[in-house]
């Protein structure tokens, strides 16, 4: 990254730092994508296990990420101050917390999974395989902590390109592996389900790979040299990150956990209800890759220019990054009011499917409106290192507003499964409308300070 002096030379940066986050938020969307569909491929036991064991893995482990990009405002902050050489010290540090959050992931999980899975009354041959494909996902957690870390490092940098070209580079390992290890091909153990979440773990370890060799030999990341220097492990820099991660973890977990309580909570409203209501969290999800990314990206820049001491930049930044969101959450608001029909005929061609699916995509357009000021806002307060504040939001708007909404309409009015939808809406509305007001009151009190 590099000083700018017009929004038009900030528009273009941005653009240049967002466009390679959205392509690899994308690719690893579609990775989980890949492994649900190809094991549907074997049957539907296999389908159902896999679904089970990505329900239970992606809230943890996008929780814990949240956790390790921590460190990013840390560095963006740090690159922006011209303080290079404090930056390997951060990232071995960072290193150091990934490896011990990993064996404390993988020991907790050998201790918990049986019993969590236990808890519903799972068919013997669905709980085996869900059980399976999270031990062989286990056998990557490490490298993917590793990898995480590193993607941090390289994107506070201003590299997003980088870790978009690994990225991609890794989805076509990941198919020809579960090509390989889900049917049994060229003389390959056919391990169904289980075999996806092999082809997992092996992808992390070719994704942390090639991270460490880049950061090792390639500049300018050669220049920091990471892996040629020993560092004593210092708690008070875990405890920094930690500071930082655990909120923005806790944050994420909060959002994503509660959309399987609310499916749990359907069962109520019968199967059909509640496939057009996960077909429709799908479509939503994709969307939500724009946002997303868009915050992702107003970590790095917001972060840049408050460690350079430049307030006015980083506001300007926050606004660029939101007015960027919405007017794409606009377009897709509009394709969703004319295309939903076409929309749920992705998923079914079953004529009371598409209707379901049609009326909770109506409920969407609201949806991914208030995501669109909501996560562009929580990745510019993590640009300041204010990430509190935002978790305590998220926990207020989802679990304090948004479910107990829902609930109620579902339960004890004529909205029934939507009502739901209409909670969600009125939790992120809430949600969006406080992060706003946080951001202008942190943004306020830095210039003033200034």
């Amino acid at each position: 990254m590099k000083q700018t002096f017009s929004i038009q030379e900030k528009a273009g940066q941005f653009a240049c730092i967002l466009f390679p986050i959205l392509i690899t938020q994308l690719s690893l969307a579609s990775a989980v994508f890949v492994d649900t569909v190809m094991s549907g491929r074997v049957s539907s036991v296999d389908l159902a296990g896999v679904a089970i064991g990505v329900n239970i893995w992606q809230p943890l482990f996008n929780g814990l990420n949240g956790v390790i990009i921590g460190i990013t405002p840390i560095l963006a902050q740090l690159h922006g101050a011209g303080k290079k050489n404090d930056i390997p010290f951060v990232v071995v540090q960072g290193l150091y917390f990934a490896a011990a959050l990993s064996v404390v992931v993988i020991a907790a999980g050998g201790l918990l999974l049986t019993p969590l899975l236990t808890l519903v009354n799972f068919d013997p041959l669905v709980y085996r395989i869900g059980h399976d494909f999270l031990a062989a996902i286990a056998l990557g957690i490490f490298p993917l902590f590793i990898a995480s870390l590193l993607r941090s490092f390289l994107d506070s940098l201003g590299y997003t390109r980088v870790t978009m070209l690994i990225i991609l580079c890794a989805l076509p390992i990941n198919i020809l592996l579960n090509y390989l290890l889900i049917f049994g091909n060229f003389g390959f153990p056919r391990l169904g389900g289980a075999g996806a979440g092999y082809a997992s773990a092996i992808t992390y370890w070719c994704i942390a790979l090639i991270l460490i060799i880049v950061v090792h030999k390639a500049e300018p990341f050669k220049s920091y040299h990471i892996f040629r220097r020993f560092y004593r492990i210092s708690f008070p820099a875990w405890k920094e990150q930690l500071n930082i991660g655990l909120p923005i973890g806790l944050a994420i977990f909060c959002e994503m956990s509660i959309f399987g309580v609310v499916a749990l909570l359907m069962a109520n409203f019968g199967t059909m209800t509640i496939a057009a209501h996960q077909a429709a969290i799908n479509f939503v999800s994709l969307i939500y890759m724009v946002p997303l990314s868009i915050g992702i990206a107003l970590t790095i820049c917001v972060g840049f220019e408050v460690g350079a001491g430049r307030h006015e930049a980083a506001r300007q930044y926050s606004y660029l990054g939101l007015g960027m969101a919405i007017a794409v959450s606009l377009a897709f608001a509009a394709v969703l009011s004319v295309y939903k029909n076409e929309i749920a005929g992705l998923y079914s061609a079953d004529r009371q499917m598409l209707t379901l699916i049609g009326n909770f995509l109506g409920y969407a357009i609201f949806f991914q409106l208030s995501d669109a000021i909501a996560a562009p806002i929580q990745g510019a307060l993590r640009g300041y290192k204010d990430v509190t504040a935002a978790f305590l939001i998220a926990v207020v708007s989802y679990w304090g507003i948004g479910l107990p909404a829902g609930y109620l309409l579902a339960e004890y009015s004529s909205y029934g499964a939507y009502g739901y939808w209409i909670g969600f809406i009125a939790g992120l509305a809430a949600g969006a409308a406080a992060l706003a007001i946080r951001l202008a009151l942190i943004q306020k009190k830095r210039t003033v300070a200034a």
